[in-house]
């Protein structure tokens, strides 16, 4: 086993981060903090170089002593297991057949072909570039004083990342480290987001009643019926802790502001623009910033040292160009003494306004920052630029196409050696381990391009790092879209025509995801490619072919089928006279309610397209081991699904 597991990439317990006292142990049972899974411990010869569980769970899939891919469990990479069936009685006096799992659970990475462990003070000598002081970090980005006790299943409030204003009753669905996933109750993983465990973003079950704000409830109970009492009884569920919620350590001091107040602000989407503005809710020494006449989405939370947002008049002073709420009557001649009196409003006084200093952070600084594509992930990671309160991030060993801006003081900024010390996995620099599973250079096929719902992949079509899915928006329906009415103040958006000079954030290299993007009507995004997929197919023609579990039904399918498309016409007429590129262009509701639900045997699966938000394109990029493993549909409806994909191209080809 030694032997088998040093040929492979894999991980061992780093000496800050002892995964056995991490556990709680009860009469030789240990439990995993934020599981509820029961692990056991063996005490075997691998102790010293790996911990070894025993799961009480069947897993039919594996073999004896095999090595696998990289599988996600727990949020842990599993690389090795054993298995084997024990039968006892049960007090029925049944057999009952015990399945005992033995994973080979590792923290840490070791570089294949070398005796070295993959640590940062060697890293930082061979690299001869400084890790970031300590000293530039804000205390929520810091080594945390204490542990994570949240755990999967507790019940908690708080604020929804892609509408800031809304308050929504969420789950913990996984722990890592002192980071959490967490769920919004009623809907699909797909909608899962990460936070540190001490965010301001989130709050303990009855905050919302508390401080007057208002609570979204689970999807399915209408306005009013929704509460926390019942809900927990009913889910059998707990709410997470008081204690575990972060306290402000200095008491909240007058800043000045007020709701209502307008300002003049930065569209964080948009750096380029410097819009009118209102503040619309406070909390502790955060302010919620909205722009008129724009939809919520836009939103975003500051501090009111935050550089972002300016008094009224900082434009006209400064002869920066201000961007007016659209549809206002005379956006050429805007005055900010008549806007006010038209809104019956008052401006933010200049005073309230105390611009924090800029960042100490330099070029070549070395740190952890969490992966924006990947969430799941913190990586090693330079800082390659640099302006007064943002840095560009580099992953090391990564494409510059990969960099990203991020605020300076944003949570997803750790020092090094912060994942260790939190006992969360930290993804080593490309070259330093073996590439695994996914053909794009450097991932090892954790995370999914579609969310926290699949945990890994196989595929260009699934990974967050691909050409093909690099560059593409939110692949996500609003998850809100079809609940809400449209606030009544909001204007039909327009595409911008104007496209200042960055004026505020720095000259820096601007990057994909700060470059200046059109604000127009959010509506429901398809999960949709690009580009033509036909296309696409001719540039990646592995994608669809590559699987861990089988291999697709033949290695030029539409070749053979097109020879004998009447005959499969009989079997499914519901493909009869569409092709390919009728297909692709199908919503998720065609996709789903007016084909998937009219195929014989297919009605059940129906709700699964939809609920993946699956479209045309989408759909035609399926493959059966996709339509088996990740959609989780029988092998019968799945054989049904994929002939019909298979037909329309054929159909196309013809």
């Amino acid at each position: 086993m030694e032997q088998n597991v040093s040929e492979r990439t894999i991980s061992i317990p780093t000496a800050d981060y002892d995964t056995l006292n991490a556990l709680d142990w009860k009469d030789g049972i240990g439990t995993l903090p934020g599981s509820n899974i029961q692990v056991r411990n063996q005490g075997t010869q691998y102790m010293k170089m790996s911990t070894v569980f025993l799961l009480l769970e069947f897993m039919p899939f594996l073999k004896s002593w095999v090595t696998l891919p990289p599988l996600r469990y727990n949020s842990k990479t599993v690389l090795a297991c054993m298995w084997e069936e024990k039968e006892k009685r049960g007090q029925s006096g049944r057999r009952l057949r015990e399945t005992f799992i033995f994973l080979f659970v590792f923290d840490c990475l070791v570089v294949p072909g070398k005796k070295k462990v993959w640590n940062w003070v060697s890293y930082l000598e061979e690299e001869r570039m400084p890790a970031a002081p300590l000293k530039l970090f804000r205390e929520y980005q810091s080594f945390p004083q204490g542990r994570n006790g949240f755990k999967v299943g507790m019940k908690l409030e708080g604020l929804d990342p892609e509408h800031p204003s809304r308050f929504c009753v969420l789950t913990v669905a996984e722990v890592q480290g002192y980071r959490m996933r967490l769920h919004f109750d009623g809907y699909p993983e797909c909608y899962d987001f990460w936070v540190n465990v001490d965010s301001s973003d989130i709050h303990p079950v009855g905050w919302c009643e508390k401080t007057s704000h208002k609570l979204l409830p689970p999807k399915g109970f209408k306005e009013g019926e929704f509460n926390w009492t019942s809900y927990l009884k009913n889910c059998k569920a707990q709410a997470a802790p008081k204690n575990l919620f972060k306290t402000l350590s200095t008491p909240v001091t007058p800043s000045g502001f007020r709701l209502g107040m307008k300002l003049e602000a930065v569209d964080k989407k948009n750096p380029s623009l410097m819009c009118v503005a209102t503040i619309t809710d406070m909390v502790d020494n955060r302010l919620l910033i909205h722009f008129d006449n724009w939809d919520e989405s836009y939103d975003y939370w500051c501090e009111a040292s935050s550089p972002y947002i300016r008094p009224v008049g900082y434009c006209q002073e400064t002869g920066t160009p201000l961007t007016t709420p659209p549809g206002y009557k005379d956006s050429k001649a805007f005055s900010w003494e008549k806007y006010l009196e038209e809104t019956n409003s008052q401006a933010a006084p200049a005073r309230a306004f105390k611009l924090r200093p800029a960042h100490g952070f330099q070029v070549n600084m070395k740190l952890e920052a969490v992966d924006r594509r990947n969430p799941i992930l913190i990586r090693v990671a330079t800082i390659v630029d640099k302006d007064d309160h943002r840095i560009k991030i580099h992953f090391d060993g990564w494409d510059r196409n990969y960099d990203f801006w991020v605020d300076a003081d944003s949570p997803d900024v750790h020092p090094v050696g912060w994942c260790a010390k939190t006992g969360h996995a930290l993804q080593v620099p490309l070259g330093s381990v073996l590439q695994i599973s996914c053909p794009t250079p450097g991932c090892h096929g954790i995370g999914h391009v579609r969310g926290p719902r699949y945990g890994t992949h196989y595929t260009l079509v699934g990974c967050p790092y691909s050409d093909v899915n690099l560059n593409r928006e939110n692949l996500l329906q609003d998850r809100l879209s079809g609940e809400r009415p449209s606030p009544s103040n909001s204007m039909q958006k327009a595409k911008r025509l104007e496209t200042p000079v960055p004026f505020l954030l720095g000259a820096g290299e601007s990057s994909q995801e700060d470059s200046p993007q059109s604000r127009v009507e959010r509506t429901p995004s398809k999960l949709s490619v690009p580009c033509s997929s036909r296309a696409w197919l001719s540039a990646h023609p592995q994608a669809l072919h590559q699987s861990i579990f089988m291999p697709s039904l033949a290695s030029n399918p539409t070749h053979r089928l097109h020879l004998c498309w009447e005959q499969h016409c009989k079997l499914l007429p519901e493909v009869s006279g569409l092709t390919a590129k009728h297909v692709a262009k199908w919503t998720v509701e065609e996709v789903s309610y007016l084909f998937i639900q009219r195929l014989p045997g297919c009605k059940e699966q129906a709700s699964v397209f939809r609920e993946e938000q699956i479209d045309g394109e989408a759909f035609l990029l399926l493959n059966q081991s996709d339509i088996v493993k990740i959609l989780s549909i029988k092998l019968g409806p799945a054989l049904k699904i994929y002939n019909a994909i298979l037909m329309f191209k054929s159909a196309e080809d013809n």
